[in-house]
């Protein structure tokens, strides 16, 4: 298995560098987003700012061009020039940590195949129901939904269902092969792992959150001079993290509160939510409709203040997630890279989450 890993990576990584220069149509329709926190509507004019330093966030890897969190799609995403990779962490049921999106097993393998009669009474096969060794038998594609027996992909263009030959990988090896380019290509590309449903892991008994800065620390990442982010949804884990968590293993890290669409978050987006995360916190990670609302046109746009009031709070902005497939450019913007103007200039972003790192790559070098 290792040896397929390895010639594939290999493989991968030539056409990674070959794509970097590769262009991807752009599309014009808006996704439905939550509601922000809004300042008067605003026009979009484009002020000349410098970019320097803004960063592109590889969203689980280069997640456009190949199935999201394998290890050829976290190559590509660095031969593309990413300056942070990001990786979901969940554990399995003797307490290994690997890499993927949901804490189940079926949107992105072939477990329910593999496995028939392990699901739960909700239907799903839960990662934390499986060894590591079950884990890596399986098979892993494109996201895809289930309809009338059929699986069907999310985004229509993206890497075919069930061709080549895709792996769950561990955290720990994706850390290695980052830090094993680091050291070929003489890049610093740093790494921004998400602790994925702490609460729920703790209800089975595993300490996720733990556990992840416990790898972070044996890799050698243990201060906020490091090129590491650690993130979670959950406020409650934050705090854990900054007031026990960390100080008992003795690492200092930069943490980020991230941030979606439901009610139980709208405090966070006030100034005084915002103030009180950045106690615990070095950065927002707000769902990008909270900084430009969906609604806003190209004459009105409306941006909120969420950024202003996480810069006066010495937190950083990295807003999730940037897509250029069909139906994924909001009407507010012309093309993708309008998309990224309208966040780096206008809204004064620090970086994007993003499943096309080429492109977001190409137009801060161009800018």
């Amino acid at each position: 298995m290792q040896t397929r890993f390895v010639r594939t990576l290999t493989f991968l990584g030539v056409i990674a560098m070959s794509l970097v220069a590769c262009d991807t149509p752009d599309t014009s329709s808006p996704p439905a987003a939550p509601a922000a926190v809004q300042s008067a509507a605003q026009p979009a004019p484009q002020p000349s700012v410098s970019l320097a330093g803004r960063v592109v966030v590889a969203h689980r890897g280069a997640s456009g061009y190949l199935p999201e969190h394998t290890l050829p799609a976290k190559a590509m995403a660095y031969a593309m020039g990413a300056d942070y990779v990001e990786q979901d962490v969940v554990m399995t049921k003797d307490d290994q940590l690997i890499v993927i999106h949901d804490t189940t097993l079926d949107r992105t393998t072939d477990v329910a195949e593999k496995f028939p009669g392990r699901a739960r009474a909700d239907g799903q096969h839960y990662a934390v129901d499986f060894t590591l060794e079950e884990i890596l038998t399986l098979n892993v594609t494109e996201g895809f939904s289930v309809e009338n027996g059929q699986k069907t992909l999310n985004y229509a263009d993206r890497f075919p269902l069930g061709k080549s030959i895709f792996k769950v990988h561990t955290l720990a090896q994706e850390i290695e092969l980052i830090q094993g380019l680091n050291h070929s290509t003489g890049k610093d590309i740093g790494i921004y792992p998400e602790i994925k449903s702490p609460a729920f892991h703790l209800s089975e008994g595993k300490d996720l959150g733990a556990a992840v800065l416990a790898v972070l620390k044996q890799y050698g990442y243990t201060g906020k001079t490091d090129k590491a982010f650690v993130q979670t949804f959950e406020f409650d884990e934050l705090k854990r993290l900054h007031d026990e968590v960390m100080p008992a293993l003795g690492v200092d890290l930069k943490l980020v509160q991230l941030l979606d669409g439901g009610d139980e978050n709208l405090w966070m987006q006030t100034e005084d939510g915002v103030r009180q995360i950045a106690q615990y916190a070095d950065g927002l990670g707000p769902e990008k409709s909270m900084i430009i609302d969906s609604e806003s046109t190209p004459d009105n746009l409306r941006i909120s203040q969420l950024v202003n009031y996480a810069h006066a709070n010495g937190l950083q902005v990295h807003p999730y997630t940037f897509r250029a497939d069909s139906d994924q450019v909001p009407a507010y913007a012309t093309s993708f890279e309008h998309m990224l103007e309208l966040f780096y200039v206008n809204a004064q972003v620090d970086g994007v989450f993003t499943d096309f790192t080429d492109r977001a790559v190409e137009f801060l070098r161009s800018h």
